[in-house]
């Protein structure tokens, strides 16, 4: 059986709207925080999506999981990017440097040194604000949108009742595997096998994983399978499709989406006016260079 994330009926703002305006605002809110690398700019983004947040009416014990997860993510390859200066080049081409540390000792005659320079901890400040944006509006979905109105969502946006219906399998996957995950291994538990104890290489451990990937991915298996025959059974696709519930859009819900768009189009005039690129204030440069 199917299941879907922790949805909760509350009284939040999020909530508050039809989902099918939700959704539209949140692809206007990525699709303008892309075409961003200026803090200036991506700070009103943050705030934004802060804002969504603290008013979503979610608990930290229950979004604690997926936060921790991501933001460990996009910290972890926030300091990368800091300490190796990779996949910021195209960006900028001088960097100012504060200082640089040189290993006390070298590898094969290399010896390795880490240059601190304003331009890198720039960069690493605007990509954690910029990813971090976009992962909080990422994380309300799930969890502010009815499990049962995900078909409908999509079908009401134009997609194609088979794409809809596609999404809505899709966004019911992920927990889906978890809970069979957590069953499997549960059971494997009870009949003596200890998951604590594995050992040796990453190969080996992946090996001594096979008592649970297995059953799970033949569950996976087997369930899909379920789906297409009771879909093939009720003649899926054969003609349009009805849905058990309608949604109807208010005032508030186009004004949610007029709110997105007119972000959407001031952030391309934005970048076809030239702004928006990466920033770096004058006086932390005047700092580094000693001026």
């Amino acid at each position: 059986m199917l299941v879907a994330w922790r949805y909760r009926k509350r009284k939040s703002l999020v909530q508050w709207f039809d989902p099918r305006a939700w959704v539209i605002f949140y692809l206007c809110f990525l699709f303008s925080t892309l075409a961003f690398w200026d803090i200036r700019l991506l700070a009103p983004f943050f705030t934004i999506a802060l804002f969504w947040l603290l008013t979503s009416g979610l608990q930290w014990s229950e979004i604690r999981r997926p936060f921790l997860f991501i933001g460990s993510f996009v910290i972890f390859f926030s300091l990368l990017t800091f300490l190796t200066g990779r996949g910021s080049q195209e960006l900028y081409k001088v960097e100012h440097l504060i200082r640089s540390y040189a290993a006390p000792f070298t590898l094969l005659g290399w010896r390795p040194t880490l240059n601190i320079t304003v331009e890198r901890a720039f960069f690493a400040v605007s990509q954690f604000v910029r990813v971090f944006s976009i992962a909080v509006m990422t994380i309300l979905i799930p969890y502010s949108l009815n499990p049962a109105y995900y078909g409908i969502t999509f079908r009401g946006l134009g997609l194609p009742d088979k794409i809809a219906y596609a999404m809505d399998l899709t966004m019911r996957f992920i927990p889906t595997f978890g809970r069979d995950f957590q069953l499997t291994m549960d059971a494997q538990r009870a009949r003596g096998y200890e998951l604590e104890k594995i050992s040796g290489g990453l190969i080996e451990q992946v090996r001594k994983l096979g008592p649970i990937i297995v059953p799970v991915t033949i569950h996976a298996i087997i369930g899909s399978e379920d789906i297409i025959d009771a879909m093939d059974l009720r003649a899926f696709g054969i003609g349009p499709r009805t849905w058990l519930e309608e949604l109807h859009y208010q005032r508030r819900d186009f004004v949610l989406i007029g709110i997105g768009i007119v972000i959407l189009v001031t952030s391309v005039l934005v970048g076809f006016a030239g702004l928006g690129n990466f920033w770096v204030p004058e006086a932390l440069i005047r700092w580094a260079v000693g001026g």
